[in-house]
């Protein structure tokens, strides 16, 4: 999508990476009119797209919130998903949750030695995390990083693995184990937001101890 930036998909990359947002904002941060926004939004809710709630905040008249649905989720692609699943499957029936609990980290053993080859090296925390956000920005989780009083937050707007990490939550645990090691034994690393307990993103709150 980042290469056919037309307005649908302007709206739609704006949702997937912000979350909801009023039509006001959409407007304002694609640059058009609020009519050429309504216009997007009710066009891509043709589509099944996304979709509209109303909130109600304090005495103010109520809110008009858009949202993807999970079509539009859809147009951010779980990597090969239907074929891991079935290979998770699989190696659990006919070998065991044992050998698959091996598989599963010998991989996460390689992507740990490949994160520590570009990010370990790198003297100061936030130039690590820089790293290390730009190598998962790479492989499709769509994420970026804030500074804040509390420390850092990596955000990861995607989870290209998703039915994969669904089927088997070891994956999730060996990326915060990977994210530990690879940023050094004087940070924390905390998950703070998880798609699979229902969250819009992955987020991991960073701190020196």
């Amino acid at each position: 999508m980042k290469n056919t930036p037309s307005g649908s998909d302007r709206v739609i990359w704006m949702l997937k990476t912000a979350g909801p947002q009023p039509l006001t904002t959409i407007a304002a941060e694609l640059n058009i009119t609020t009519e050429g926004a309504r216009f997007q939004l009710l066009k891509l809710a043709g589509e099944g797209l996304v979709q509209s709630s109303t909130v109600s905040k304090g005495r103010g008249r109520p809110q008009q919130i858009w949202a993807l649905t999970k079509e539009g989720e859809g147009r951010f692609p779980d990597a090969h998903a239907e074929l891991t699943v079935k290979l998770i499957s699989t190696i659990r029936e006919t070998l065991g949750q044992d050998a698959l609990h091996a598989v599963i980290e010998a991989n996460s053993q390689n992507g740990l030695r490949k994160y520590m080859h570009e990010v370990g090296s790198a003297p100061q925390l936030e130039e690590r995390i820089a790293r290390l956000a730009g190598i998962r920005d790479q492989e499709g989780y769509m994420v970026e990083y804030v500074k804040d009083e509390e420390g850092y937050l990596l955000i990861e707007n995607h989870c290209p693995i998703c039915a994969a990490a669904t089927a088997c939550q070891d994956f999730c645990r060996y990326e915060l184990k990977t994210f530990q090691a690879v940023l050094g034994d004087q940070v924390d690393v905390r998950r703070v937001d998880h798609i699979l307990a229902g969250a819009r993103r992955c987020a991991y709150r960073i701190s020196e101890k």
